[in-house]
């Protein structure tokens, strides 16, 4: 390799590294989550084995027999030679065979039971209720609402129980509480109504937004383009107020104007029109304002964009033009726009990436509402995975959106790539030939 090569990659190292870390690197771990269900109940760490009432009624479901649910249930407190060796350890052999006279081989559902037993007993040492629950604990032999940490241990626990070995592998499936591979979360998204309406939504969102963006930023900078240069720079300047303000205050400024003791509810009501909420009263309204919401921030990146690839237009062809009669419309239609080509395919392409995956406007504006009219497939995502009302954070099934939407993405690319001929965009110019 030559020298010239090894300086270039030298250059481009820093931005590979980036591109690793902030988008490969993510784009791997979500397809990893989309195929697992790693939720708030399943943790990611991995999890223990508990049967509890939930679960015994999910494993009745899926169908354990009824014999083998009432063994589990029944199971309560077994008088047996492991309790009983453990209890002459604890307070004496002679407790042990009195306690294995009277009750060897005898199952008590409650713990109350044993304790009366052992409290019967003529040779009875243990006079504190505390000691006397202790040792009826050693006989405890149900298998209910005990958190086993491992699957051996969770086995072994079965066994002794005396779970049929052909029920044993539906139990320890139903009772594993941490997260296991599967590609049920596919199954799930493409099953649900949501899906769809969230496919709609963004569907909208994108086609509204980027023709606002495209068109309204063309307009800009066609317009300054004409203006002296400290009137264009000044107008330039206000419009990328959108872009370099914070979301948070952009979105405080929009609810100022939109809500219903905003500036529009304001001046309407001096024309006798009621005051109402303008941003969320209506899913309509809720479109249009969440489409200008991000259209004004999309827009004025255009527009600085398409200025700059204006100016960079050789001012020859535009005299030449106004010596052969041209009109303003003519050089706008015949030399700006076509050489803007590029710089269209850009924005268009960019703008398409950072809507489909962006939600921030939304979520600080009217977090998918009314009734979930503005949710969009991103913020759907963000709302399974890391926030939602209730709690249930689903990690696999928000990683499952954000893989699709990642796909999508990538097609979305590949078909600009298509469209504005991207290879002749990048051939060398004939005269350099």
């Amino acid at each position: 390799m030559q020298r010239s090569s090894w300086l270039g990659l030298a250059f481009l190292s820093p931005a590979l590294i980036v591109v690793l870390l902030f988008f490969l690197v993510p784009v791997v771990l979500t397809g990893i989550f989309a195929f697992t269900n790693m939720s708030t109940a399943t943790g990611v760490k991995g999890g223990s084995y508990v049967l509890n009432a939930s679960s015994l009624r999910a494993l009745v479901d899926a169908g354990l027999p009824e014999v083998t649910r009432n063994q589990i249930e029944s199971a309560g407190y077994r008088i047996d030679e492991k309790g009983l060796a453990a209890l002459a350890g604890a307070h004496g052999q002679d407790v042990a065979e009195e306690l294995s006279k009277n009750h060897a081989g005898e199952v008590f559902t409650k713990r109350r039971d044993v304790e009366r037993a052992l409290k019967d007993l003529n040779s009875n040492p243990i006079r504190k209720t505390r000691d006397r629950k202790a040792a009826a604990d050693l006989f405890k032999r149900s298998i209910l609402n005990q958190r086993y940490q491992s699957r051996e241990a969770f086995e072994t626990a079965l066994n002794e129980a005396g779970i049929p070995k052909s029920d044993r592998p539906l139990i320890t499936e139903i009772a594993y509480t941490g997260w296991t591979w599967t590609t049920a979360n596919f199954d799930l998204l493409l099953s649900l109504d949501s899906t769809w309406q969230y496919a709609k939504n963004t569907g909208i969102y994108v086609t509204f937004t980027l023709a606002f963006n495209v068109i309204f930023g063309l307009f800009l900078a066609v317009t300054t383009f004409y203006l002296p240069a400290a009137q264009a720079t000044t107008f330039r300047a206000i419009w990328f107020l959108p872009r370099i303000l914070p979301p948070v205050l952009y979105i405080v400024l929009w609810r100022w104007f939109t809500w219903d003791t905003g500036f529009v509810s304001t001046v309407l009501s001096g024309f006798g029109y009621p005051s109402k909420n303008w941003m969320l009263d209506t899913e309509y309204h809720a479109w249009v304002t969440v489409v200008l919401i991000n259209g004004f921030v999309g827009a004025s990146m255009g527009m600085i964009v398409f200025s700059s690839a204006i100016r960079a237009i050789p001012t020859s062809m535009l005299y030449a033009s106004e010596v052969d009669g041209a009109s303003r419309w003519q050089q706008v239609w015949h030399i700006i726009l076509p050489q803007l080509r590029w710089p269209i395919l850009f924005i268009t392409s960019y703008q398409t990436m950072s809507l489909l995956t962006s939600f921030e406007y939304i979520y600080l504006s009217t977090d998918g509402g009314p009734g979930g009219s503005t949710e969009v497939w991103a913020l759907a995502a963000f709302h399974t995975a890391l926030n939602n009302y209730g709690g249930n954070l689903q990690y696999g099934l928000g990683a499952t959106y954000a893989l699709l939407l990642v796909i999508i993405g990538v097609l979305a690319s590949l078909f600009y790539l298509r469209l504005f001929n991207f290879k002749n965009l990048l051939t060398k110019p004939r005269i350099e030939g």
